[in-house]
């Protein structure tokens, strides 16, 4: 689902969430990355990014991703406002 999509409030039908789901399980395969070093990473990720930016933890999502060329880890962090944390 786009974030064009999410932001419209159109919602996923099931089919493409469980799509989505097996897709992370063998990239997750493939990586040789575990989903608790996934889980590791994405709490300190939340953690270095809210020293400077008020964000939504409970919404910040870290996924990898596989290509033939290349691998990737996307995090997509909600920012609460556009102020900077002292």
């Amino acid at each position: 689902m786009s974030w064009i999509s999410r932001l419209l409030g159109n919602k996923e039908n099931s089919s493409d969430v469980a799509k989505r789901r097996l897709q992370m399980v063998l990239v997750h395969d493939r990586s040789d990355v575990s989903p608790g070093l996934i889980a590791q990473i994405k709490d300190d990720i939340i953690e270095v990014i809210a020293r400077r930016l008020a964000i939504d933890p409970e919404h910040v999502v870290v996924n990898l991703s596989q290509t033939a060329r290349e691998s990737r880890l996307v995090a997509e962090i909600p920012l609460l406002a556009n102020q900077r944390q002292h």
